[in-house]
């Protein structure tokens, strides 16, 4: 098999690195390999255990779309090949030749070292359609779930396997939830909405043992409590997929990511990668980061395969921004660039302004929410670091244009200035607009 451009991952880097390839490059051959049958949206995986109600429907659908497009698929796994002759071995014992490469393998669960944790009814949240079903059933059998971990994934599992009525326990070892992205203050909020939803939180407290003979039936903390669990499910995070491109020869960071240029070029030559499996680098630190996010791996794979054959699409920014959202019980959670505690643990001297204010106007619309506002800004400068919003919908998409403001070096003047449309449907009242208010807070 003979091909022009080889993808190897189907998740979302590959998904639009093979399009991206068709877009620049119509007259290429372009083959995606990919390990399973159906590939899952990575965001909605929490949300299959109520208000998606089952893995199939937070399938991507996106294979029918290759063939329609011109893209051939194959399912299988890339074991390992040989850079210097540009060729492919596939598990089921398939020979590819590539002109082009381009690494997209994704990240695997983290699995922590607890003495029980290979027991029945511990799981992980990996990207797996087969898992996930498995999991699904457990959890729909289940009385009391236990969650270990209370980043993004361990909310936001909680939060849904709750609403299916379930008795669930929320376990974060850090003294507060979402503690990479948020600061404490906005932990709190996330804590409240949780607990108004009857999820037992239990924060600054570690597992030390899972407990069962060949099932779970309980966890124990540091503490000595033990708390009863049918099924404990560990979101402990994740880490790069970075096999294949040791096994290629390629550079491979103290982090276990592959390591590349600004453009997504690894260390051999015509070999590109994207996605969760590659080494970011911080947009306001420079330090190497962990950031494991659909929306950065489709950034990568655009850079990726915009630059092909010759650099077509120059790469602006100089880093990779940490954006998140997300929604637990009745709020949206938002957060980019880096938190007050991490600023100031960088050595950033820095000052915050923080501004509430209803998101409709007047506030008495019947799907009004509380917007809370809080920018974090370099104290001489005024330049914004970062950003955390909670409220309703907008919070989303707020973000999203905080994100590009930071990028672009905005300050708080610009802020405080700055012109705006509203609405009382859709947006604060321009009297007490929260950007403006609480970019004001610091001049």
């Amino acid at each position: 098999m003979k091909y022009d451009v080889v993808v190897v991952g189907g998740g979302p880097a590959g998904l639009v690195a093979a399009f991206t390839t068709k877009r620049f490059f119509g007259d290429k051959k372009i083959l995606v390999v990919k390990k399973t049958e159906k590939e899952m949206v990575p965001c909605g995986i929490p949300y299959i255990f109520h208000t998606l109600g089952s893995v199939e429907n937070d399938y991507m659908g996106i294979e029918d779309r290759f063939k329609g497009a011109g893209i051939d698929l194959l399912i299988d796994e890339v074991v390992d090949g040989n850079p210097d002759e540009k060729k492919l071995f596939t598990k089921s014992g398939k020979e590819i030749s590539y002109d082009k490469l381009i690494i997209a393998t994704g990240s695997s669960p983290n699995t922590p070292k607890i003495p029980g944790v290979d027991l029945k009814g511990v799981f992980t949240v990996p990207k797996e359609a087969d898992y996930l079903k498995l999991l699904h059933e457990k959890v729909k059998d289940a009385n009391d779930v236990v969650i270990i971990g209370g980043g993004f994934i361990g909310v936001e599992v909680a939060d849904e396997i709750k609403k299916s009525g379930k008795n669930v326990t929320l376990v974060e070892i850090m003294d507060s939830l979402l503690p990479v992205s948020f600061d404490p203050d906005f932990g709190e909020l996330a804590r409240k909405e949780l607990e108004s939803d009857n999820v037992k939180v239990l924060t600054g407290r570690k597992v030390t043992e899972i407990l069962g003979t060949e099932k779970v039936e309980g966890v124990k903390l540091d503490s000595g409590e033990t708390i009863p669990a049918d099924v404990v499910v560990l979101a402990t995070g994740y880490k790069p997929n970075s096999e294949l491109a040791r096994k290629l020869g390629l550079k491979v960071t103290e982090l276990g990511f592959i390591e590349t240029d600004e453009y997504m070029r690894t260390s051999k030559p015509d070999i590109f990668a994207a996605g969760d499996c590659v080494q970011h680098k911080d947009f306001l630190t420079g330090k190497p980061s962990r950031l494991m996010l659909a929306s950065a791996a489709v950034f990568d794979a655009r850079i990726a395969a915009s630059n092909l054959y010759g650099l077509k699409v120059i790469r602006t920014n100089k880093g990779s921004l940490n954006a998140y959202s997300t929604v637990i019980g009745s709020k949206a959670f938002g957060s980019v660039g880096i938190t007050e505690r991490i600023a100031k643990e960088e050595g950033f001297e820095v000052v915050v302004g923080k501004a509430e204010a209803p998101d409709r106007h007047p506030g008495k619309f019947e799907d009004t929410s509380k917007l809370v506002v809080k920018l974090i800004f370099s104290e001489d400068s005024k330049i914004l670091l970062g950003a955390q919003v909670c409220g309703g919908k907008s919070v989303g998409e707020i973000v999203n244009l905080i994100s590009l403001g930071i990028q672009k070096g905005i300050t708080a003047n610009d802020l405080f200035t700055m012109q705006i449309g509203t609405h009382p449907l859709l947006t604060s009242a321009p009297t007490v607009y929260p950007l403006a208010k609480a970019a004001e807070m610091v001049l």
